[in-house]
């Protein structure tokens, strides 16, 4: 009998587990660990949804089995809102689907659509699904690198996509793109997405796209929808989640909306593994959809203020964070004394001398590393509470990269 399963043996170190172990060690020794590790929104979902989800849920007939593609009521109010806000008609019978969460609907997809050997085409640096997913289908990743000099360039991401696809044996089944990004925070405009619409069909190549921080920005320009490109649904699904934009993240509700091939075989899929959603939930959600927005904005502006007040403080600690223009994350490159040592390095340091937890870049790629990811989950007061404690090992850095260099991580 063999020792390591195959899917399991396919899949690297979890580079968070470690991370995550010493918090856990740290707290039961009495630290009060401030943590922006994990994209984890802590806003209360707003009330009227949560009284849709009540009202609904004493209802007996809603406690049977619901249905695994989502109720049409909330297909359609997930058509509503793609016609509100990108402009774009979807029809929910065939090109709608509810998944539970967009990273249970990302995995499945990869389960429908990959073969043994397929090559897909996946960001780095990434949220872990993105290329992982397609690896556990048993797909073969190529990965693209979509930061250079700490930024996305459009131009320069196409050249890599199209010497993938010219170095790439087999052809390559798809392209991933997710953005406004996690982890990156970066984000791309219309421009973008028409290149890319254009690559996909040139290569007859699937778009998948993540689009979870549609409603996460900062600024005014709302992210886009790939779909609202002329004929991306010839090519081109997408996720969207409501865990972000209504603080929703334990309801596990998100969509896949688009191409309608695609679509239908997510649609097999998920009819053999699972029921849907539980009925009040999807019936909640499209409460939230249809309801008043603007707790969407009130949402929005609390990791505003999180994310100016991150920023501010730390710069004034001697830590310079660009600015995210949208998603509840900051990508921080490392302080310059510190960049020698790696993102993990850094990562236990300031853990254990600051009492700050955050997500070592390299966790998400190999082209994350020199970076990490402070989730904008802390309250205002405990931000700048962060950034004192950090102040003395900015201060200290010769001292304490000496301290642990031969120092276990214990």
């Amino acid at each position: 009998m063999s020792e390591e399963f195959y899917r399991i043996k396919r899949l690297p170190p979890y580079v968070f587990a470690e991370v995550n172990r010493l918090k856990a060690k740290f707290r039961a020794e009495g630290m009060d660990i401030i943590d922006f590790g994990m994209g984890n929104p802590d806003m209360d979902t707003p009330k009227h949804i949560v009284d849709k989800l009540i009202e609904t849920v004493q209802k007996p007939r809603t406690h049977r089995y619901s249905a695994s593609k989502g109720i049409p009521g909330l297909r359609k109010a997930q058509a509503g809102y793609y016609a509100r806000r990108f402009g774009v008609e979807l029809d929910p019978n065939t090109e709608v689907i509810a998944t539970l969460g967009s990273k249970e609907g990302l995995a499945n997809l990869a389960m429908a659509i990959t073969a043994p050997g397929d090559v897909m085409l996946v960001p780095n640096p990434s949220y872990p699904i993105h290329p992982y997913g397609f690896m556990i289908a048993g797909g073969t990743l190529r990965h693209i690198q979509t930061l250079y000099d700490g930024k996305f360039d459009p131009e320069e991401y196409m050249r890599h996509l199209e010497r993938a696809i010219v170095h790439s044996v087999p052809k390559p089944v798809a392209v991933v793109v997710s953005f406004p990004s996690n982890p990156t925070v970066q984000t791309c405009d219309l421009d973008f997405y028409t290149e890319l619409v254009k690559f996909a069909k040139k290569h007859s190549v699937w778009i998948l796209s993540d689009l979870a921080y549609s409603e996460i920005y900062f600024d005014n320009n709302p992210p886009p929808s790939v779909l609202q490109v002329p004929g991306a649904k010839d090519v081109a699904v997408e996720f969207t989640s409501l865990s972000k934009t209504y603080a929703m993240p334990g309801w596990r509700m998100g969509f896949a909306v688009g191409n309608k091939r695609l679509i239908d075989a997510l649609t097999r899929i998920k009819s053999y593994l699972d029921y849907g959603a539980f009925t009040p939930i999807q019936v909640a959600a499209a409460a939230a959809l249809n309801g008043p927005q603007d707790c969407v904005e009130e949402i929005r502006t609390i990791y505003r203020k999180r994310r100016d007040v991150l920023v501010e403080s730390f710069g004034r600690a001697g830590w310079d964070i660009p600015s995210p223009p949208a998603t509840m994350f900051a990508w921080a490159p490392l302080p310059e004394k510190y960049m020698d040592i790696g993102s993990m390095a850094f990562s236990k340091i300031l853990l254990k001398e600051a009492e700050v937890a955050v997500s070592p870049g390299v966790g998400f790629g190999e082209y994350g590393e020199g970076y990490v990811r402070f989730g904008l989950v802390e309250n205002e007061h405990r931000t700048r509470q962060a950034a004192r404690n950090i102040r003395k090992v900015i201060e200290n850095a010769d001292d304490l990269i000496a301290k642990y260099k031969d120092a276990p991580d214990d």
